[in-house]
C-alpha cells in the first residue's frame, strides 16, 4: 500500500505541478490580457493551455484513485506539495524571486505533510488494549 501512496502522491504531484505552470505559460504567450475573442484566440492557439487541461484532468482522475483508500487528512495536506514544487520551478524557468518568508513557508507545508503521515502512520500500529 505505501507503493500505491508514493506513485499516487507523486503523480498527483506531477499533475498539479503540470497544471499550473501551463497556465503560467499560456497566460505569458496571451498576454495583454482583455475580455475579446482576440484574446481568446491567443490563449487556444499555445499547446500550455492543453496542458494545463491534461494536468487538471490528470489530477482529478488521481486525487479520485487516491481518495479510494488514503486517509482524508494527510491526503488533503499532501495534495498541497505543488505549492513547494512550483515555486521551485518558478524560481528556476521563470526567473521568479524567492524570498525567505516563502522558503519558510515551504518548510511548514513540508513538515506538517510528514506530521501527519507519522501520526496517521502510528495510529496504525497503536495496540488495542480490550476494556
Amino acid at each position: 500500500m505505501k507503493r500505491f501512496y508514493l506513485i499516487g502522491f507523486t503523480l498527483l504531484l506531477a499533475f498539479d505541478t503540470l497544471n499550473l505552470v501551463c497556465f503560467k505559460l499560456a497566460g505569458n504567450h496571451a498576454l495583454p490580457v482583455e475580455l475579446s475573442a482576440a484574446w481568446l484566440a491567443r490563449v487556444f492557439s499555445h499547446p500550455w493551455i492543453y496542458g494545463a487541461v491534461v494536468g487538471y484532468l490528470g489530477a482529478f482522475v488521481t486525487w479520485m484513485s487516491l481518495l479510494k483508500h488514503a486517509p482524508v487528512g494527510p491526503a488533503f495536506a499532501a495534495s498541497h506539495m505543488e505549492v513547494v514544487s512550483v515555486m521551485i520551478l518558478s524560481y528556476w524557468v521563470f526567473s521568479e524571486p524567492v524570498t525567505p518568508t516563502q522558503i519558510l513557508g515551504a518548510l511548514a507545508i513540508v513538515a506538517g505533510i510528514a506530521c501527519l503521515a507519522f501520526a496517521e502512520g502510528d495510529e496504525g500500529t497503536r495496540d488495542v488494549v480490550p476494556a
